[in-house]
């Protein structure tokens, strides 16, 4: 709905353009023209006339028609290029009491609109009896001069209109191209931010009901206990609220700290140990945001799937690994959501992904290596 407000400049200046395009070919039908003006019979010099400027004018409007369609991505008809294009040629013959002999100046256009309209073999067939039509009428009508400067001006001007014609289905190819790219790039981040909401609400909503169960548990039992549990619940409610406006605004900033501190509320929660690095190692801001989305992905794998008593971090300058003592990953090659996710962020960044379990065989292992 916005487009036509939105369309460049630039368009609009090459549609007028392409209109002068068009037009300033006409200045070669001055000597019929002139031919018409001199015609001592009023009949004869009101055909010329009337029939050169028809023949101007649908020229003009069947260049620009084409065009637009071409523009549009439409094909143009065959049926009805092939119609113009006899209609041309009908003006052309229709002005010859006027014009007489110099009418075959229109035949330079008759195969300009050929080229432009009609399929290959169609339009050579259209150039070739154009250009042959010259000398032939010179033979065959009395008083008629062998013009062979216009058999030549249509083979110039055909050639001339290819490569018009071929720029001009370059030009809708590459519009097409772009567009297709730009669809596609909308699609694309459309995807991204559906992962990073799951990524961030998959995480967030775990440990939500985490906490909640564990303070149904000690309502009886601990009623102070379950309070403070109710108030995180709510603090990370309001988190991942605010967590999911900024990324639909712009992706969260994610950082190894932030992801680490989360990691220990996460596991001290669902009764998990946890076992995590003292301290952050001073990391680019891509692999630190990468890392972070790995500890992220694999903590929630842990407090969902595992069922583990323990969950070990360990974070080193080329490596971020997570290991519990849990069940391990049924199918390790299987991607979910977020492993698609941490995927798609580790190969921009030339990284590796592994997931299955832990050396011994047993647990859950998720290991990101740049």
């Amino acid at each position: 709905m916005d487009l036509p407000l939105g369309r460049p400049r630039s368009n609009r200046h090459w549609r007028v353009t392409g209109w002068l395009l068009a037009a300033v070919w006409l200045f070669f039908l001055n000597i019929p023209l002139a031919t018409a003006l001199h015609q001592a019979q009023p009949w004869r010099r009101a055909v010329g006339v009337t029939t050169l400027v028809a023949f101007g004018v649908l020229y003009v409007v069947v260049f620009q028609w084409a065009r637009a369609r071409r523009e549009a991505h439409r094909p143009v008809p065959v049926g009805r290029a092939r119609a113009l294009v006899a209609l041309l040629l009908g003006l052309g013959l229709a002005g010859i009491p006027g014009t007489a002999g110099d009418w075959l100046a229109t035949l330079v256009f008759v195969a300009a609109a050929g080229v432009f309209l009609l399929p290959g073999v169609e339009a050579l067939v259209v150039v070739t009896l154009a250009a042959l039509t010259p000398p032939v009428a010179a033979r065959l009508v009395p008083g008629w001069e062998a013009e062979s400067t216009v058999a030549f001006a249509v083979l110039l001007a055909s050639f001339a209109m290819f490569g018009v014609s071929r720029l001009a289905q370059r030009n809708a190819e590459l519009q097409a191209a772009q567009a297709e790219i730009r669809r596609l790039a909308v699609a694309e981040e459309r995807v991204r931010t559906a992962r990073d909401l799951h990524d961030i609400l998959g995480h967030s909503l775990t440990v939500v009901a985490v906490k909640a169960e564990l303070a149904g548990r000690l309502l009886e039992l601990d009623p102070a206990r379950a309070a403070t549990e109710i108030a995180d619940v709510e603090r990370l409610a309001r988190q991942a609220l605010a967590d999911v406006r900024r990324t639909v605004g712009a992706y969260r900033e994610i950082s190894l700290a932030g992801e680490l501190a989360g990691a220990r509320s996460a596991l001290a929660a669902a009764g998990i140990a946890a076992e995590l690095p003292d301290e952050v190692p001073e990391l680019p801001a891509e692999r630190d945001e990468l890392f972070g989305w790995a500890v992220r992905e694999g903590v929630t794998n842990v407090v969902r799937h595992s069922g583990a008593r323990r969950c070990v971090i360990r974070v080193h300058p080329d490596r971020a690994e997570i290991t519990d003592d849990g069940r391990g990953p049924s199918d390790p090659d299987g991607a979910g959501h977020g492993l698609t996710g941490l995927r798609e962020r580790a190969r921009r960044l030339d990284a590796t992904v592994t997931v299955g379990s832990r050396a011994d065989g047993s647990g859950f292992l998720l290991r990101v290596n740049q």
